[in-house]
């Protein structure tokens, strides 16, 4: 299959999901998550509807968006789409200068100085960010217990030049897209405590990869990090 076949493969998938969930189809982001993968890849992915990509590291990112800045700029056959860019990993504050400004969202932000030193690299705009929350409790990921959450999401919406916009999450790996349910059902459970908290809402999820987030659209994710079922395995 070209990626073009599975990017239209996803969107079924997603669709179904969605319907099954009783849920309009355009309230789930799908984010292809290009690592690793190079910009031939993503050209092809957007000449194929994809609109936002997702890296893990900000000078990859950075190269990236470089090669691909006329992206943005549509085909006489179609309406111009621009190419949305996400970063999905996590983030060291002395990188944050790549990436602060240059994407639509920051996934993974899990300290009030991580915050704090994207809102002083984005000039002249505000970066919309989620809180990063390992429900796994692994030791290997990073994020913040749901525990610490409140007290978190406090500072971070306080940090100007940023928008604190909603929650993330990745389980534990497994074989089981339904082993993935507990956690998903729990960060919806946390966000929705916590916009209660801020009295505001915080309207995004994302959480679901390639293998269960059928599981997630039915918990409620509004972003889908896919990587593998549209990309292929990485290079």
């Amino acid at each position: 299959m070209t990626i073009a076949d599975r990017w239209r493969a996803v969107q079924a998938r997603v669709a179904a999901a969605c319907a099954q969930a009783g849920r309009p189809a355009a309230e789930v982001t799908i984010v292809a998550v290009s690592k690793t993968h190079p910009a031939a890849a993503v050209r092809e992915a957007f000449a194929a509807g994809a609109t936002d990509f997702g890296e893990n590291y900000a000078q990859e990112l950075a190269t990236k968006a470089a090669e691909l800045a006329d992206t943005a700029l549509a085909g006489p056959a179609q309406p111009a789409r621009a190419l949305r860019w996400h970063f999905i990993g996590r983030l060291q504050r002395n990188k944050a200068k790549l990436v602060a400004g240059r994407v639509a969202l920051v996934h993974a932000v899990d300290s009030v100085e991580l915050a704090e030193e994207l809102a002083r690299r984005a000039v002249g705009t505000v970066q919309p960010i989620l809180l990063a929350v390992n429900l796994g409790g692994e030791a290997t990921k990073g994020g913040i217990t749901a525990d610490a959450a409140p007290a978190l999401a406090t500072a971070l919406a306080a940090v100007a030049g940023t928008s604190l916009d909603g929650l993330m999450t990745m389980p534990p790996p497994s074989d089981d897209p339904e082993a993935s349910r507990p956690h998903f059902d729990g960060l919806r459970a946390l966000r929705d405590r916590l916009a209660d908290q801020l009295g505001r809402p915080l309207p995004v999820l994302s959480m679901g990869m390639s293998h269960d987030f059928e599981v997630a659209i039915a918990c409620g994710a509004t972003h889908v990090r896919v990587g593998t079922a549209i990309f292929g395995s990485r290079g």
